[in-house]
């Protein structure tokens, strides 16, 4: 840590804690933004007291952050083009991370004080892809030199995708569940219940399968969600102080030597398919190790930047041999191998060799594409304490006006097993999705699937919000970097 501060400066060291401040807070803002999604049902449904299930949320949003893994983190960060982390200066950094920030956090706290279900990931999506098109702006570059077009597309349409898919799930399965168990008491809205049987809670069964399925989203959100905090924390750390944080310095001479093999597999795998990769790579350039360093990454001198990689990896057993410049020459070379490798993808290779060139693009990166235990501890914190407050207002929302009827057991037992699961998946995939739409979209299903009725008002709010958190918080974080550039310029 001394060793940190005596190189960035105190002032800068400084900066870099209050931009860390700033992503914490915004996951705690998250956390009692998003809570709602997952305890709304079970508090209307009366299968948990309020204060038993925020509390049990926020526990399990703590356990899906520690357990949830890195890929919808480094998603997010990859939302900046390889050629902007690697060209970008700390000061630029530091006004960008300010940006988005500011802008995710005030339009989470604006559509929560307003009791709104705005996603959260589309606020920070639109935060990150503002400040990377004002960089763009400013530096007189194209708009693909500030956000990665392709990987920006992918996460729209999962974030476009998933909540009509939460839709229509949820509905056929409350159908499945009320042709299955016709007339069962799960089909009752607790008053329905209260006034039959004298008892507001629901069946035991129902009673576990709410509980079980609400956690279940809980720890879902927390590995989703979460991970975005975790990927907000690598983006300060990698784009203000690259040399302490550009590499996994707890990396053993084992987790080099694999990076090295990933490395040389992947080079054998472009020397066996030249045919289908002449149009990317250049395998006429002679191949040499360049002793400048990279800054900007270019897929036909790939194999030049690997055999220079290969010679960099050769000399250490540990990063820590590595000077703080080195650390960052070998982040940008794992970087760039690593670009031409996911473009490689995109080609028709052999099955066999897609299937080899995923798991060596694991390995090359796995000493890149890691995350300090305090981080991932701090966010799990940050979001798990968040959980516990404020989520009066979105639960009121979720519970109560989207649909023109009370909730049933069934309708809160399928929305919640759609969210939870279709969540799960998006985790596993590496791909951000937004809890608050799937869960909303899901209710909203389970109530049309009933014929309970929607609250027209209240759906056009939430689309409303749906439709605008993009642009304007691209806006807000682009128009807000582009100011403070200005006067510090």
């Amino acid at each position: 840590m001394l060793e940190m501060i005596n190189g960035l400066g105190v002032w800068w060291f400084i900066g870099l804690a209050l931009a860390v401040l700033f992503v914490l807070a915004y996951e705690f803002i998250n956390g009692f933004h998003d809570t709602a999604n997952a305890v709304a049902t079970v508090i209307y449904t009366k299968a948990m007291p309020a204060h038993m299930a925020v509390v049990a949320s926020g526990l399990f949003n703590f356990a899906g952050v520690m357990l949830g893994g890195l890929g919808v983190a480094y998603a997010i960060v990859h939302l900046l083009p390889i050629d902007l982390l690697l060209g970008m200066d700390s000061s630029q950094g530091l006004i960008m991370e300010f940006s988005l920030l500011f802008s995710a956090i005030v339009w989470n706290l604006g559509t929560w004080f307003f009791g709104i279900p705005a996603s959260s990931s589309h606020t920070l999506i639109g935060s990150i892809l503002g400040v990377g098109g004002a960089y763009a702006w400013i530096n007189d570059q194209p708009l693909t030199q500030g956000i990665n077009v392709s990987k920006a597309i992918d996460i729209m349409l999962s974030l476009i995708v998933s909540p009509t898919l939460g839709f229509i799930i949820a509905a056929g399965l409350l159908l499945a569940l009320k042709r299955v168990w016709l007339g069962s008491k799960i089909h009752k809205t607790p008053e329905e219940r209260l006034l039959v049987d004298g008892k507001k809670h629901p069946p035991f069964w129902a009673r576990l399968t709410l509980v079980a399925s609400a956690m279940g989203v809980s720890f879902v959100h927390g590995s989703n969600d979460g991970q975005k905090g975790i990927g907000l924390v690598m983006l300060v750390l990698i784009c203000m102080a690259p040399a302490y944080f550009a590499l996994d310095m707890g990396s053993r001479p084992y987790d080099i030597d694999r990076t090295q093999d990933a490395n040389r597999r992947i080079t054998e795998i472009y020397q066996r398919n030249q045919g289908v990769l002449t149009g990317l790579i250049d395998f006429q350039r002679p191949v040499r190790v360049n002793h400048a360093p990279v800054s900007h990454c270019e897929a036909g001198a790939a194999l030049s930047v690997m055999a220079t990689l290969d010679d960099r990896l050769g000399k250490v057993r540990s990063y820590d041999g590595l000077s703080q410049e080195e650390r960052r020459e070998v982040r940008r070379l794992l970087l760039c191998v690593d670009d031409t490798a996911r473009k490689a993808t995109k080609l028709p290779l052999p099955a066999k060799e897609l299937t080899d060139l995923a798991k060596w693009r694991k390995d090359l990166t796995s000493t890149a594409e890691y995350a300090p235990t305090w981080a991932i501890v701090s966010i799990a914190l940050a979001l798990g304490c968040g959980t516990m407050v404020g989520w009066r207002r979105i639960v009121y929302t979720v519970g109560e006006k989207i649909g023109s009827s009370g909730m049933t057991y069934s309708q809160g037992i399928a929305a919640q097993i759609t969210a939870a699961t279709s969540i799960g998946i998006a985790s596993l995939t590496g791909m951000p999705v937004s809890t608050t739409h799937i869960l909303s979209s899901a209710v909203a299903g389970t109530m049309v699937a009933n014929r309970s009725g929607l609250q027209s008002q209240t759906i056009k709010t939430i689309l409303m919000a749906w439709v605008l958190t993009l642009p304007l918080t691209m806006l807000l974080s682009g128009g807000l970097f582009v100011l403070i550039h200005a006067l510090l310029g």
